[in-house]
């Protein structure tokens, strides 16, 4: 037998470490590099076959590109470049559009090619990108975006410019029509495409190394005099910022997509009985209020995570406020609940010191608020109840997020829950505390765990303020009545979730177990509502409260 020896061109140096590497192997890996992990550019055909089931893509035609609209001429004639462009790419702009499914689920696919003229707007690519909306309109399919772009085509001008404007009125049409919308941000994506559909899309998830902005670091760079830091406007950076949902390598954007674009809703089913729901306080035995606070606060609680990926299939978590920051004390994300999706977003703790620290002690920043209301806003575009799991201590207290809006973020947080279409169920899984807690709490369902606690502020900030001395912190938790089963007696609540043992944290399977119940029965006592039959009788819960107290006592 006779064995080829490899010859030069069979091996490729990695754009990111000059290391050599086989070309064949860096093919398998769909064009990052095996040593350092670089995500070389890939051409928009090869990626269309990387994201698409085989032999599930049907090519769209594109319309006809003007021909040098201006007649435009640099170094050399505009029609000229476009001429090489597409000699060299075998593609009429820079813009691939194709229909198709990712793991069985369809897909409207756009893919900007970076090879074609930078991959820029021009007039071809915004009908391009406007012809898929319309497409993904009319199907109601799911619209995804790869992109890869220097930004708006100079040579097409103002026409150029306009394009902006007419794909973010492609997008807006897929919000009315609640459409869901995705995109995949790859290196580099850069002026009239970062500040137009890229960033439009209701999910965002970028490749490692990604790089987005409005304007080029060197412009930045020549413009302000100064070095930028390192790792600047790269998916990562861009993550820790609030502007992406998720960083990915190339290998798993698949399966990110199929969990994204997820499956059918079913009607969730009827819930066993007898209820897992207790709705009669005499049911609940009498407990000090104070046992009721460390028990709520044990650290080995189980923790809006913890309880997410027991309860739910193919949870995605998503992240950013898409304004300033990622709040790690605030969580969310899409996941299957029986099959049928849904919104689930909560408070964080942790456990270790470590942990807790990382998550801020579950005590949210105006980030984690306005996060939650960009996926409360989402859930309601899709159709899809929101879930609310709230643990926490209370608002973070510190300047900084007094400085960003604290007290508007949680306003706006309250305001915006109250009029969801959609179905809601909030449950207090641990500690609810003040503010910081009712942002994430008005619902149509509004439970609790057997051992939680919920009040306007915690007994340790009512005994320093009332009886001016702290060590009254018992006293205070007695006089908030803020144990489960007075929440309940006064109508704080709906219904209680039992804990197994002596608490949730005994026994983190069985707590996730009486959880899954729960959302199960108030969700099925949800079912079939409309819109306006839950934001009227969400209306008239809260309208209520306190109202009936009122009533009572005048007797």
């Amino acid at each position: 037998m006779t064995v080829t020896a490899p010859t030069t061109t069979d091996w490729l140096a990695c754009p990111g470490c000059t290391a050599l590497v086989y070309r064949k192997r860096f093919r398998r890996a769909l064009g990052v590099c095996p040593e350092c992990g670089h995500h070389s550019r890939v051409g928009a055909a090869e990626r269309t076959a990387q994201l698409l089931d085989e032999g599930s893509r049907v090519p769209v035609d594109l319309p006809s590109p003007p021909e040098d609209p201006l007649e435009f001429t640099d170094l050399r004639p505009y029609d000229e470049r476009l001429r090489e462009a597409r000699r060299s790419t075998g593609m009429e702009d820079a813009l691939l559009l194709s229909t198709g499914t990712v793991r069985g689920r369809p897909v409207v696919l756009c893919v900007l090619d970076f090879s074609f003229m930078g991959g820029s707007l021009g007039t071809a690519m915004g009908e391009g990108i406007a012809r898929a909306a319309d497409l993904a309109l009319e199907t109601r399919t799911p619209l995804v975006l790869v992109t890869a772009s220097g930004g708006a085509r100079m040579q097409e001008g103002i026409l150029s410019l306009l394009q902006m404007a007419k794909t973010a009125q492609a997008l807006a049409a897929l919000d009315r029509a609640g459409v869901l919308t995705v995109s995949l941000v790859t290196d580099p994506t850069f002026g009239g495409v970062a500040a137009s559909f890229a960033t439009l899309a209701d999910v965002i998830v970028a490749e490692p190394g990604a790089r987005m902005g409005f304007a080029g670091p060197r412009v930045i760079a020549q413009t302000l005099g100064r070095e930028l830091p390192e790792g600047f406007q790269t998916a990562e950076f861009l993550l820790s910022k609030g502007m992406v949902d998720d960083v990915r390598p190339r290998s798993e954007l698949r399966a990110v997509l199929a969990g994204l674009l997820g499956g059918g809703d079913p009607a969730p089913p009827p819930p066993a009985d007898p209820s897992p729901l207790l709705r009669d306080p005499a049911g609940l035995p009498e407990r000090d209020a104070w046992e009721s606070v460390g028990i709520a606060r044990h650290e080995d609680r189980p923790t809006t995570l913890d309880y997410v990926h027991r309860v739910l299939d193919g949870f995605h978590e998503l992240h950013g406020d898409r304004i300033a920051g990622d709040c790690p004390a605030i969580v969310g994300g899409m996941g299957s609940l029986d099959g049928r999706t849904v919104m689930v977003i909560g408070h964080q703790k942790g456990h270790t010191t470590r942990e807790r620290v990382a998550r801020n002690f579950g005590m949210p920043t105006p980030d984690g608020y306005r996060k939650a209301a960009r996926l409360m806003r989402l859930a309601a575009k899709l159709g899809i109840p929101v879930l609310t799991l709230v643990d926490t201590p209370g608002a973070y207290p510190g300047p900084e997020a007094e400085e960003r809006g604290q007290a508007v973020a949680i306003a706006e947080s309250i305001r915006l829950m109250s009029q969801l279409p959609v179905p809601t169920v909030s449950v207090v899984t641990g500690e609810g505390g003040s503010g910081g807690a009712l942002a994430l709490g008005v619902a149509d369902r509004v439970l609790c765990l057997s051992s939680a606690v919920y009040s306007v502020i915690s007994p340790e900030g009512c005994a320093a303020i009332l009886w001016r001395d702290g060590a009254m912190a018992r006293q205070a938790a007695s006089a908030l009545r803020l144990d489960a089963r007075e929440l309940l007696r006064m109508g704080a609540v709906d219904a209680v979730v039992p804990e197994p043992g002596a608490g949730a944290h005994t026994d983190p399977a069985a707590a996730a177990r009486a959880l899954h119940g729960a959302l199960r029965a108030a969700l099925a006592e949800l079912a079939g509502s409309t819109p306006s039959e839950l934001l009227e009788r969400r209306r008239r819960r809260f309208r209520d409260i306190g109202h009936n107290q009122i009533r009572r006592s005048a007797r």
